[in-house]
């Protein structure tokens, strides 16, 4: 089956086309342009009329990847139609007009990302509160949170009042050093560890 769904694609699309087999189906990377194109090929000439989920990847240098999962009821077969987006200017178009399931996909990878799905009906926030700025899910979000309040995981040994010495506290994923989260907030990017500045030091000694 896989076989004869990538020569369908590459039929279609030529060699502008990845694919890769799955479980149960084929990955296929196809350029943004070819977007709305590619996902009307899946639903029109391949069968994949169920619409499962849209989301986003943040590949940092290399942009936003946007995924798209769809299926077959009839073939039973899976497909992932998968695309990217520049970091500078993250633009797609919209799938409501093949999938209307990709609506409330594409408003929330709209938010945690910042990728824009233009032709979008009703492209407003769906899950963060009133005001919230930034893109929660972008490896450059400063956590800060995790700085306002306490990670709910478990103590350091000796910090519940009996037993060993604590060691050196560990900083919670996402906390940048005391001090720095407000000025690296600024910039939109989280700030260099400890580890890198320690290792600047000691060259300028040098």
């Amino acid at each position: 089956m896989s076989a004869e769904l990538t020569a369908a694609w590459t039929a279609r699309f030529g060699e502008e086309i990845t694919a890769e087999e799955t479980h149960g189906g084929l990955a296929v990377g196809v350029p943004s342009d070819h977007w709305v194109a590619a996902l009307t090929f899946a639903r029109d000439e391949l069968g994949c009329g169920f619409f499962d989920w849209l989301t986003g990847v943040d590949e940092l240098e290399e942009g936003f990847a946007v995924v798209v999962h769809v299926y077959s009821l009839e073939r039973r077969h899976h497909l992932l139609v998968r695309t990217r987006v520049p970091r500078e200017a993250p633009v797609l178009p919209t799938a409501t007009g093949v999938y209307r399931g990709a609506s409330w996909h594409e408003r929330e990878t709209f938010e945690m990302f910042g990728v824009v799905f233009e032709g979008h009906p009703h492209l407003v926030p769906l899950l963060l509160p009133d005001g919230f700025e930034g893109h929660p899910l972008r490896k450059d979000f400063v956590l800060a949170a995790r700085v306002a309040k306490p990670w709910p995981g478990a103590k350091e040994p000796g910090e519940s009042g009996h037993g060993a010495p604590s060691r050196r506290r560990v900083r919670p994923p996402g906390v940048p050093e005391e001090g720095t989260w407000a000025a690296a907030a600024e910039q939109g990017a989280a700030p260099r560890g400890a580890a890198g500045r320690r290792g600047e030091g000691r060259d300028r000694d040098a």
